[in-house]
């Protein structure tokens, strides 16, 4: 069939995204504020990048849900990649505060009490993100009134969201399955490299230090779900394994992508502290639009929505290289390159 011109501007449906924008404060009867137009057109931007995270994130959604990831293919090859894209688009959602921030407290002013009830606390799509990626109800700050300023068929698309699998459940299902620590191809039966690696930790901490032995148990003997933690005890033996021994070449992918899930932390926690930063300068103490308590709530959820903090926990059980027990032969073989 013969290709059909593409115009640039029908292609990327121009008319529709340029023409989206419509001030409160251009209404009748109201006084233009200069800055609205700026207001609107960096929160629709929030949004877009919002739309492209969820389509990162459901695409590796669906390969980790594979039956069986591909590790010596493109699977895992794929998942990194796309979970770094979802770091640089969250660096580049941090870096647009600055653009927002040339706009000062009075100019807001100009056009803010035009807003209510209308809120950055109505975003469906963050809030799906934060879902998809792990962030439980349960563990959320403001459980109250997280989702009692949206619509109906958004809190039935947050609601699914939640339902199904996430990030760091399809991560953990993954680590479990890893079989270098415990498969008995390298190890004596009843035996097992934590078995080893327990010892040689002990023996790493300073007296001030031994109580750390008893939280190396919980983490990695203690059936998850007595503790209310994402990861099981085997998922996090195989991700420690993976940071300690992460120079052999099978390894580098998969610390890539715990290094790449405590980025994507590292990012949101940067997002929520420029943001908590811009709303104090903005209105101080004041209430949000929406009814939150400002500053306050965006405090509060940035003290407790880190994703992934049970891998960055992990950091809390590592050991001089140099002291690392010496792996079985045949494992080093199966985790290097051998001709």
């Amino acid at each position: 069939m013969a290709h059909k011109p593409v115009y640039y501007g029908e292609y990327l449906q121009l008319d529709k995204i340029i023409d989206a924008q419509f001030p409160e404060s251009n209404k009748e009867g109201n006084t233009p504020a200069h800055d609205e137009m700026l207001f609107i057109i960096i929160h629709q931007a929030y949004e877009l990048w919002f739309k492209q995270v969820l389509y990162e994130v459901n695409s590796v959604i669906g390969i980790m849900s594979k039956p069986q990831v591909d590790d010596n293919a493109g699977d895992m090859q794929t998942i990194v990649h796309r979970l770094q894209r979802v770091v640089t688009i969250l660096k580049v959602l941090v870096q647009q505060i600055d653009i927002l921030e040339t706009m000062t407290p009075m100019d807001f002013l100009d056009f803010r009490d035009m807003l209510r009830p209308a809120s950055g606390f109505q975003s469906w799509q963050f809030k799906i993100v934060e879902a998809k990626l792990g962030l439980k109800y349960e563990k959320r700050h403001g459980q109250e009134y997280y989702i009692s300023q949206l619509n109906q068929k958004e809190i039935d698309i947050i609601k699914a969201a939640e339902n199904g699998k996430s990030v760091i459940e399809l991560l953990n299902a993954w680590l479990q399955r890893m079989p270098f620590a415990e498969d008995e191809k390298y190890w004596a039966k009843g035996e097992s490299y934590f078995n080893l690696y327990e010892t040689v930790y002990s023996n790493s901490l300073a007296d001030t230090e031994k109580n750390n032995l008893e939280f190396f148990k919980k983490i990695f003997y203690t059936d998850a779900e007595n503790t209310g933690r994402s990861l099981s005890p085997k998922a996090c033996r195989s991700a420690l394994f993976i940071m300690l021994y992460r120079g052999y070449p099978m390894l580098e992918l998969p610390f890539q992508l715990l290094d790449t899930l405590l980025e994507i932390d590292n990012q949101l926690g940067n997002w929520r502290y420029r943001h908590i930063n811009m709303v104090r300068r903005m209105i101080g103490t004041r209430i949000g639009t929406g009814g939150s308590t400002g500053a306050g709530y965006l405090q509060g959820a940035m003290d407790k929505h880190y994703i992934f903090k049970e891998i960055s926990q992990l950091s809390s059980f590592l050991i001089d290289r140099r002291k690392l027990p010496v792996l079985p032969g045949e494992l080093t073989k199966d985790l290097g390159y051998h001709f």
